[in-house]
């Protein structure tokens, strides 16, 4: 792990939109006693009393004011008079989703597949979740059970979010048919030509998908995902002031663009603008708290500014364990939490511990390792002096884990970002109502999205 390696272009932690996922809301009252959407006839859910219905609508306006904890009782209510709802099932798992709960977004999630097995929203949603864990084969099996169901086999949401798991399982080829087969019976699907874009964007085949964005271009000139991956491939051409001005068209179309703000703050990163870079960070974390790129990115935002205001290294050191919380053993993390908390005594405890860790993983080089023990053997060497802690290194001097030891970091984040397209969206829509989203978040059919990265 090279700790000590400029943190260059090529690095860069960049997220591009992926075509396909979905970006469900809660239903609302209208239709909560609506069946799921699909050919075959659902069986028929309990009558939910006047009181749950009542319960519901509340639910539903807690949500849209940003009360995710007064929902969530809400919802839990209405499940509790009405144990049949689906949609106050699957809100449930929305709200869980939100607030980076994955656990129990997926439990949530498998209750309403117990109830109804077809269920769209419920299927997109958790193949976000398995994608999210780099569980690709089960993302894969899902979707494609899912498409089995009676009236299912040419579901545009389904088929677009099996092109990205193709696409993040490497299978490239299996990835462009499927593709292709939505655009075959849906010509004017947008979301469909995204996801082609990034398969060619995989290979290497940047000015073919910038051709292909072009056409998803004029299907949905307003959607923000086709101008962030347009950022990522004139990235790759090394035109960055062209890429810049994509990823701010991508964030003035959509406010609340989460990959949009990711790939601004890898661009600050580059440029050692961390002020920047933290500012862009914490925005795309106010939208996707979950998202444990986000943290990573943001934790190297406050590790560049620690040689001015050291409180910030300790900032930086408690983002880094974030993404512990939702990574375990994350090497950049473990290594960057060490070389973070390292820059103030109040940290020391927490940097020794960490700093071991690091050392004792088998991608820790042998001159990292020297590092290592110098930095421990200061700490302890001051500790029993009772000295403080020497300045921290020059913002100029690339941060501990800012790089790591895993490539490209534009090419790794762009795929952590692809596993999470369908990140719910916030406010109350039909549970089958199609949410255009867009990875970095762009949403497909019924609630399908195709949020960030790739």
């Amino acid at each position: 792990m090279a700790f000590r390696r400029t943190l260059a272009t090529a690095t860069l932690a960049l997220t591009t939109a992926c075509a396909t996922t979905s970006q469900v809301k809660p239903v609302p009252v209208a239709t909560v006693e609506a069946p799921t959407p699909a050919p075959a006839e659902p069986q028929a859910a309990a009558e939910p009393s006047r009181d749950a219905k009542g319960e519901f609508a509340q639910a539903v306006a807690a949500f849209d004011a940003g009360d995710y904890e007064k929902a969530e009782k809400g919802f839990r209510e209405v499940v509790e008079k009405a144990p049949q709802s689906l949609n106050a099932q699957f809100n449930l798992g929305v709200i869980a989703e939100r607030q980076g709960r994955l656990a129990d977004a997926q439990a949530a999630y498998e209750k309403v597949r117990f109830l109804e097995p077809a269920h769209v929203p419920t299927l997109l949603n958790l193949g976000r979740i398995y994608r999210v864990q780099e569980k690709y084969a089960e993302a894969i099996a899902l979707y494609e059970t899912g498409l089995k169901a009676p009236g299912r086999e040419h579901e545009a949401s389904l088929l677009n979010n099996l092109t990205v798991a193709y696409r993040l399982a490497r299978q490239h080829d299996k990835a462009e048919a499927t593709a292709r087969r939505v655009l075959a019976r849906h010509p004017d699907d947008a979301e469909a030509y995204k996801n082609l874009a990034l398969v060619y964007y995989d290979q290497g085949k940047y000015r073919l998908a910038e051709l292909v964005l072009a056409n998803a271009r004029k299907l949905s000139d307003k959607d923000p995902g086709i101008y962030n991956n347009l950022g990522m491939i004139y990235l790759k051409l090394d035109d960055r002031a062209r890429a810049l001005t994509q990823f701010q068209k991508a964030v003035s179309l959509d406010e609340r663009f989460a990959p949009g703000y990711l790939n601004l703050g890898a661009m600050a990163l580059a440029w050692r603008d961390y002020a920047g870079a933290e500012r862009s960070f914490a925005k795309a974390l106010e939208l996707e708290p979950g998202s444990h790129e986000a943290w990573l990115y943001y934790a190297y935002a406050l590790d560049g500014q620690k040689g001015r205001d050291p409180k910030k290294g300790l900032a930086a050191g408690e983002a880094f364990e974030k993404v512990l919380g939702l990574r375990t053993e994350q090497p950049e993390a473990v290594c960057g939490a060490g070389w973070a908390y390292a820059v103030e005594r109040a940290g020391w405890d927490k940097a020794v511990g960490f700093l071991q860790r690091c050392k004792d993983q088998g991608t820790t080089s042998a001159q990292d390792k020297q590092m290592i023990e110098a930095k421990l053997q200061g700490i302890e060497a001051m500790r029993k002096n009772a000295q403080a802690a020497p300045p921290p290194e020059d913002d100029k001097k690339p941060n501990p884990a800012a790089v790591g030891g895993s490539g490209s970091l534009l090419d790794k984040v762009s795929d952590d970002a692809a596993q999470q397209e369908g990140v719910p969206a916030e406010g109350a829509a039909p549970a089958d109502a199609s949410a255009p989203a867009s990875e970095g978040g762009p949403a497909a059919e019924p609630p399908a999205e195709a949020p960030k990265a790739e």
